[in-house]
C-alpha cells in the first residue's frame, strides 16, 4: 500500500471522536530524519495516543462506575419487584381467605336465622295447637254448662208446672 493509501485509512479509521484505534496505532508511518524516525513526530503521536488511552481509560472507568450504579439500581429495582410480587401473593392470598371466612361466616348466619326461624315456627304452632285445644275444651265446656243450664231450666219448669196454682192460664201468660 502506498503512504497516501494508507493515511486516508488512518484518518477513516479513526473514530467519530478522534480517539485512535488498534488499526491507527499499527498503520502508522513515521517519516525517516536523519538519525532515523523523527523524533518529534514520534514523541507527538505517543503524546496523542497517550491522551486517547488516558481519556479511554477515564471513560471506561467512568462506564465501569456507572455501569456498577445501573447495576445497583436494578438489583435494587429487582428487590422491589420481588417484593411488591411476594406482597401481592400474600394480599391475593388473604382476599381469598377472608372470602373463605366471610362465606363460612354467612353460612353460619343463616344457618341460625333458619334455626331460629324453624324454632319461632314450631313454637307459634304449638302455641296455635293449645289455643285450638283450649277452644276445643271451652267449646265443650260451654256444651256441658249449656245442657246443664238447659237441664236446670227445664227442671224448674217442670217444677213449675207440678206446682201450679188454680190459676194456671193467668200463671202461664205471666211466665211466658
Amino acid at each position: 500500500m502506498s503512504k497516501k493509501v494508507n493515511k486516508k485509512l488512518v484518518n477513516i479509521h479513526r473514530g467519530v471522536a478522534g480517539i485512535l484505534t488498534p488499526l491507527d496505532i499499527h498503520n502508522k508511518e513515521f517519516r525517516k530524519g536523519f538519525r532515523g524516525y523523527s523524533e518529534t513526530e514520534v514523541d507527538e503521536f505517543l503524546d496523542e495516543v497517550v491522551r486517547d488511552f488516558e481519556t479511554l481509560i477515564r471513560e471506561n472507568a467512568e462506564l465501569k462506575s456507572h455501569l456498577e450504579e445501573v447495576e445497583e439500581r436494578l438489583a435494587h429495582f429487582k428487590s422491589i419487584e420481588e417484593t411488591l410480587n411476594n406482597t401481592l401473593i400474600v394480599a391475593q392470598s388473604t382476599a381469598e381467605e377472608l372470602k373463605a371466612s366471610a362465606r363460612k361466616e354467612a353460612d353460619i348466619i343463616i344457618r341460625e336465622g333458619e334455626l331460629k326461624a324453624q324454632k319461632s315456627l314450631e313454637e307459634a304452632q304449638a302455641r296455635v295447637r293449645r289455643v285450638q285445644e283450649e277452644y276445643e275444651e271451652i267449646k265443650k265446656q260451654f256444651q256441658v254448662f249449656r245442657s246443664k243450664v238447659r237441664g236446670l231450666t227445664q227442671a224448674y219448669l217442670n217444677l213449675l208446672e207440678e206446682e201450679e196454682p188454680e190459676n194456671d192460664d193467668a200463671t202461664r201468660v205471666a211466665i211466658r
